[in-house]
């Protein structure tokens, strides 16, 4: 199944000219329910390797790259092109279009003094505070420093697990109402 597959269909003149064609209904959209995907025991974590495309992550993962859609709808990935990490070579040139200074400060912080003070996983900055440069104990974050890290957030996903694919997959075709 493609994600488009069971969309509905209608017809449509695309150009006004009376040439009536079959198209694909775009405008529905499909979002999983929030107690599905908060539901930890159905999915495994899983690390995105640098390059891999939700295609390659599904045909690993479920053996059919054409349910890459699956990987995107639980994991909330609505845009895969800036919701999905990137590879080193558009990371590269995403920064250079963004920064003029790559190691230049993007913001400062501080570690909290209460509650949480110590990093859980290589993408928890929760123990971390964003002030200003004047606050005493305040190290800077270069703007390389910060994107790294919102790239090893999204390359952090979770994978449904196998066995409830059917359910997910008979779910979706009775949202997308064929």
């Amino acid at each position: 199944m493609s994600y488009f597959s069971k969309f509905e269909k209608g017809v449509y003149d695309i150009k006004g000219d009376n040439n009536f064609r079959l198209v694909t209904d775009l405008m529905t959209r499909v979002k999983v329910r929030s107690g599905v995907i908060n539901e930890i025991s159905l999915y495994d974590k899983y690390d995105v390797p640098s390059g891999d495309t939700p295609e390659d992550v599904a045909h690993y993962h479920f053996g059919d790259a054409k349910l890459h859609f699956v990987i995107l709808l639980t994991n909330n990935i609505i845009d895969r092109y800036h919701d999905w990490p990137m590879d080193e070579i558009s990371f590269e040139r995403y920064m250079k279009d963004k920064y003029t200074n790559p190691q230049g400060i993007h913001h400062y912080e501080k570690t909290v003094s209460s509650g949480k003070t110590t990093q859980r996983g290589s993408v928890d900055f929760s123990h971390v505070l964003e002030v200003n440069s004047t606050v005493v104990g305040a190290t800077s974050v270069s703007n390389i420093e910060y994107e790294l890290r919102e790239q090893d957030k999204k390359r952090q996903i979770n994978l449904l697990d196998k066995e409830f694919l059917p359910v997910f997959l008979n779910e979706f075709s009775s949202l997308v109402g064929v």
